[in-house]
């Protein structure tokens, strides 16, 4: 799946969450969107190579945002919305094969007590919630972290999926490894205790857990494998 034309350049700082300051390759400086509101552990040191999109759209305050950063262990992609699109190819595409066979793929519906997954799996006799994460925390040793913060969303994303699982109703969660660094994922557990712990109540009761990694280029992002998840 093909990124918009990309722009080069590298890191001054990433400050105040949604804003990236980039030394574009031309020397121009600029300030960029920065469309991930996690920490961003690893993904801001100054001087990175990163890659930046641009909009044509007149009402949007910053024209460019920031989409790929690289880094000592590999490419990351922060754009972490854009996990979605990526989940729901890999699934089509047979990537991770629990998930396969769906009749009919649905994005963004309601569900439990104002929930909303991410992607409704029609498999004819059942149906599947998807909620999706993305990761982008890399630990060394090809491991992944999720959270990169504590999140409370997070948390309540988990316990809602565990809610709707029933005999017609099955409910999974899917890592989206956005950095090509990472070939396994774990809760962050020293991070964020509480995610970890609704995860493997959630696993327990039910809840299926995947990760997937993706193939990473300033050319474009694909599904590439499903990944071992550990911890739970």
């Amino acid at each position: 799946m093909n990124l918009p034309a990309l722009i080069s350049g590298r890191l001054v700082r990433r400050y105040k969450r949604f804003l990236a300051d980039v030394q574009l390759d031309s020397g121009e400086c600029v300030t960029a969107h920065c469309p991930n509101t996690g920490a961003m552990t690893g993904l801001t040191d100054v001087g990175a190579r990163v890659w930046l999109s641009r909009s044509d759209n007149p009402k949007r305050k910053y024209a460019l945002t920031l989409e790929l950063v690289e880094t000592g262990s590999g490419i990351a992609c922060i754009h972490s919305v854009r996990a979605n699109q990526w989940v729901r190819a890999g699934i089509a595409e047979g990537v991770i094969p629990a998930l396969s066979g769906a009749l009919d793929v649905r994005s963004e519906v309601r569900y439990g007590e104002g929930s909303r997954a991410d992607l409704l799996l029609n498999m004819g006799a059942q149906q599947v919630f998807v909620e999706v994460k993305a990761v982008t925390l890399h630990q060394g040793g090809g491991l992944g972290l999720f959270p990169d913060t504590v999140s409370v969303r997070a948390t309540k994303h988990v316990q809602a999926l565990q809610a709707v699982i029933d005999q017609n109703t099955r409910a999974a969660l899917v890592f989206c490894v956005l950095h090509t660094g990472i070939a396994r994922v774990a809760p962050a557990a020293a991070i964020d205790p509480v995610y970890a712990a609704a995860l493997n109540a959630a696993a327990g009761g039910g809840v299926e857990v995947y990760a997937m990694s993706t193939h990473i280029s300033p050319e474009g992002i694909k599904p590439d494998k499903q990944l071992p998840v550990e911890g739970i």
